[in-house]
């Protein structure tokens, strides 16, 4: 089966998906959760044939890390759908209505979708947190991921494709790609009329050709040259904690830090306690000249330093003169994703909020927490860096549509 069938065999099965109540589709994802426990032994043996080709190819640790499932990862991505089951059904909400002068009544009313596709790379768990989404907002999706996790993403979708057919849904409504060329992509990025949004999720080669050659809807998401500013008034302690978090808890994802800004008049102090605890992680510190002065840095850092999201345990760091230079700074080399500013300064706080035009912008917090699951939408199909429909992290309502609905009792124009 070709890449148009399998988007046509999907968009009609999305047809069955409006008429599904919301009893329906949490049984469906019910099922899913109860499918994934019982073949969470079999979906890590297919995940370790992927990593077993990642070390073969040479992937670095961070890499292979986003593409790691553990029973824990899996626990907590059944915890992800698990949470979507107790949302509020996102279709069928009247969003306004209003009754004219002529007496025509005029609602806005959500809608599906329609058919989602998403083209990822490296995490599996992209495919479960797509599929549960969709599936919650009555859309169907067709899932293309990348070579590196395909026995992993195949598994996944397989176990869900049984589970809801189990449940009585058409299992249509998943259609994962199993022929991960780029031609495929790029045919999925043109089947206008077919494919109602594309959402690419990955690196920024990925999403640069996505957005370049797509022909249907989509939605940019994801690189993240993410920034933390520590001001002459921040907490040392409370900073490092910060800073580490946001580096090394997952450096291999889109919401860590990659840029560190340091306000000239913070003390000596911070820098020895910085310097202890990135190496104590095995942090390569890339510093300005500025910021070699006081803290031990592995190299002098470049303009292409502060252009780059690393996804490793690499770190960029500049001295600033003060908020002004550190927003200046932000606004030139920012991928517009999560950005931080650590203080104690009131004024200095709102000012960042105020003038950094990012998707999610934080004080004296980690720049990990931008996520669909710790924002409270149960899981995400993206992080929009965008501006136009969906912005920041995007759960159920970001993947509806909407329409009017106008009822008269005989009116004409």
């Amino acid at each position: 089966m070709n890449i148009k069938e399998a988007a046509l065999n999907a968009k009609k099965a999305s047809k069955s998906l409006m008429t599904i109540g919301t009893q329906k589709k949490n049984e469906a994802l019910a099922e899913i959760c109860k499918a994934l426990r019982e073949n969470a032994d079999y979906i890590l043996k297919e995940n370790e044939k992927d990593l077993i080709k990642a070390k073969e190819k040479g992937m670095s640790s961070s890499l292979t890390d986003r593409l790691r499932l553990t029973t824990k990862r899996i626990d907590s991505m059944i915890e992800g759908v698990e949470k979507i089951i107790a949302l509020d059904d996102p279709i069928g909400e009247t969003l306004g209505a209003k009754q004219m002068p002529n007496g025509i009544k005029v609602s806005k009313v959500t809608v599906p979708m329609g058919l989602i596709g998403v083209i990822y790379e490296s995490r599996p768990n992209v495919t479960l947190d797509t599929a549960a989404l969709c599936l919650k907002a009555s859309s169907s999706v067709i899932l293309r991921g990348g070579s590196d996790a395909f026995n992993s993403n195949k598994a996944i979708s397989d176990v869900m494709k049984k589970a809801i057919e189990k449940a009585g849904i058409n299992p249509d409504c998943i259609s994962f790609v199993e022929d991960t060329s780029r031609q495929v992509a790029t045919d999925l990025m043109k089947l206008n009329g077919i494919v109602d949004l594309l959402i690419p999720r990955g690196g920024a080669s990925l999403i640069k050709t996505v957005v370049e050659n797509a022909t249907v809807p989509v939605i940019e998401t994801g690189v993240g040259n993410c920034h933390i500013f520590v001001d002459k008034s921040a907490d040392e302690d409370m900073a490092v904690n910060i800073i580490v978090n946001a580096k090394t808890s997952r450096p291999s994802v889109c919401n860590a830090c990659e840029s560190l800004l340091i306000h000239k008049d913070v003390k000596k102090s911070f820098y020895e306690k910085l310097y202890i605890a990135l190496k104590e992680k095995n942090v390569e510190i890339r510093g300005c000249s500025e910021t070699m002065k006081n803290l031990s840095c592995d190299s002098l850092a470049t303009d292409e330093d502060f252009s780059t999201e690393y996804l490793d345990y690499i770190i960029s760091v500049k001295t600033v003169n003060d908020i002004e230079e550190a927003i200046e700074h932000i606004s030139k080399y920012s991928t517009g994703h999560s950005e931080c500013i650590i203080t104690n300064d009131y004024i200095n706080s709102v000012k960042f909020t105020n003038e950094i035009d990012s998707a999610a912008v934080y004080v004296n917090a980690s720049t990990r927490f931008t996520d669909g699951f710790e924002f409270g939408l149960g899981a995400e199909i993206g992080i929009s860096t965008q501006k136009l429909h969906a912005r920041g992290p995007m759960g159920l309502k970001e993947i509806t549509s909407t329409k009017y609905i106008i009822t008269g009792n005989g009116q004409v124009r």
